[in-house]
């Protein structure tokens, strides 16, 4: 297992050895001590999964209480993935950092707690996997509008098309009226 750190030091691409064969493949996607000794002692309380069709995306969510870490990756297809650092005193704020994780890459995101995270569906199918440090609690989540103008992800597009949200996710927050992390 190897940590690539991201242009936000404290957000890391995860790349582990995939074993493949005419059989298929084999990758380890959590191992406690490997992840210890290479620096992120993590402990998680709940796994999630979700499946997006093309140009879905969801998010830019966190909680402002019971704040969650999250190890992401995408089992079926590929995603482009995000994570906005909200915490006020880092000197990252407001930036942000995206990737795409795919079954073919077996890449994961490690998104901290004190992030927005969120994802856009690049392929026709995705699912997306989670561990998260911290259980889910919807009267702590928040959404940061995804076309932020001074966060500016530059999500691609898929098929031309603007993104297909939920109604909670296109009425997200703009930064500077969003609850945030001190």
């Amino acid at each position: 297992m190897k940590l690539v750190p991201t242009d936000i030091p404290d957000v890391r691409i995860v790349e582990q050895q995939a074993f493949a064969d005419s059989r298929g493949f084999f990758v380890e996607v959590w191992h406690e001590a490997k992840f210890r000794a290479a620096g992120l002692d993590l402990r998680f309380v709940q796994d999630n999964h979700s499946r997006s069709v093309a140009g879905t995306l969801r998010g830019l969510h966190y909680q402002v209480e019971q704040p969650q870490g999250k190890l992401v990756r995408a089992v079926r297809g590929a995603i482009f993935d995000v994570a906005v650092d909200l915490r006020r005193g880092a000197a990252t704020f407001g930036r942000w950092v995206g990737i795409e994780l795919s079954d073919e890459n077996q890449r994961q995101l490690w998104v901290p707690p004190g992030f927005a995270h969120g994802f856009l569906a690049l392929s026709d199918v995705a699912d997306v996997a989670y561990k998260c440090t911290a259980f889910y609690a919807p009267e702590h989540e928040r959404t940061l509008r995804w076309d932020d103008p001074t966060v500016a992800v530059a999500w691609p597009t898929v098929a031309g098309r603007p993104p297909l949200l939920s109604e909670r996710d296109a009425g997200g927050l703009l930064l500077d009226s969003a609850p945030l992390y001190p």
